[in-house]
């Protein structure tokens, strides 16, 4: 609120309104830095995670010949679908396929890069299991042999350390409201030397790599919400909350369970309801929950991340997916619980099935 009441210049101008702006995006630019372990003029300020994986694909893809491009068959669609419009440009996509608790394992991937590999994406934290995955030693292997790599950080930031430079990756993406910032706003990060492509090119801000006018409000509020959440003391809550499920509900399936992932997250399986029409009942009793990813608005279709887990569809449309956060409690983790039966009971009800 400060920034948008105090800074309304344009940030690119030279008067003392615009200075004014500059110098909270460069504080903020600094922060964004310090915390990520980059260089302050590696972060390239975006609307979000999105458009950040799609500038660093183009990048690398639109500048070099066609090969093949080796990603995780977990990851988000704003890393899929780029992918998918580059096949029409003669690169071949290989989708790595995780283990059951949805992990891919190094090996996996290196194994699938060959000469002809021009990029690999991956994503540091899946965005509906929270399974944590093994970045750090494909980026190894990428590094020795000259491979481009993007590392989709969105769902790691402020819950996976982070270094940059230690990571040793191409580009790495961050959005702000993963970590509690305002929406709209990210960043991507670009290792010195590494060229990035304008999708929309105009002013040339952000040193020629996005330009338009910077979002100061939500630029200054995405370095607020900069380590402000301990998103580890969420893990008590989770794991309260679903030894509870399993006990109410003995055929639920906890997603992931046995992987390494983050705190904050719950996917589980309830076979034989369905996951949107069991969200509706969960909407009118109070609670926010998600059946897939939150960030394919409208989408019926099943989560494409379980089918990769080996899934069938009717077990991937049960799932829903539960995001615990500041103020959430134990007994936020019980009501839920109790919510759940008694919206899967009503709806074994009404289906004439036994409860």
């Amino acid at each position: 609120m400060q920034a948008a009441s105090t800074a309304a210049g344009n940030p690119s101008s030279l008067h003392w309104a615009g200075r004014a702006a500059r110098r909270i995006v460069d504080d903020a630019r600094d922060q964004l830095a310090a915390y990520v372990g980059c260089e302050s003029g590696s972060v390239v300020f975006t609307s979000g995670g999105t458009e950040s994986n799609n500038i660093a694909i183009h990048s690398v893809l639109s500048s070099c010949d066609p090969g093949r491009v080796v990603c995780t068959a977990i990851e988000h669609p704003a890393v899929l679908k780029p992918l998918e419009q580059f096949a029409d440009h003669g690169f071949e996509t290989q989708r790595v396929r995780p283990d059951t608790n949805g992990v891919v394992t190094s090996g996996q991937v290196i194994a699938a890069i060959n000469d002809e590999t021009r990029m690999v994406c991956m994503m540091l934290v899946n965005n509906e299991s929270g399974a944590i995955q093994p970045v750090k030693q494909v980026a190894e292997y990428c590094r020795s042999h000259g491979i481009p790599m993007l590392i989709d950080a969105v769902q790691g930031l402020g819950k996976v350390a982070l270094h940059f430079l230690q990571m040793d990756v191409d580009f790495m993406s961050l959005s702000a409201h993963k970590i509690g910032g305002p929406k709209g706003v990210g960043a991507l990060i670009v290792r010195r030397g590494m060229k990035a492509v304008e999708l929309a090119p105009g002013g040339g801000q952000e040193r020629g790599r996005r330009s338009g006018t910077e979002n100061v409000p939500g630029i200054a509020g995405f370095a607020a919400a900069l380590g402000q959440i301990d998103f580890g003391a969420f893990a008590p809550v989770r794991d309260h909350f679903e030894k509870q499920l399993k006990i109410a509900i003995p055929e639920v399936r906890i997603m992931s369970e046995q992987a390494q992932r983050t705190a904050n997250t719950s996917l589980f399986l309830l076979p034989g309801m369905d996951g949107e029409t069991l969200l509706m009942q969960l909407d009118l009793a109070g609670f926010a929950v998600a059946s897939g990813s939150a960030c394919s608005s409208g989408k019926r279709d099943p989560s494409h991340v379980l089918l990769a887990m080996g899934l069938n569809e009717s077990l991937a449309r049960s799932s829903i997916r539960v995001s615990f956060g500041p103020g959430n409690t134990m007994e936020d983790g019980d009501a839920l619980v109790a919510a759940l039966v008694k919206s899967r009971n009503r709806l074994k009800g009404m289906a004439g099935l036994a409860v």
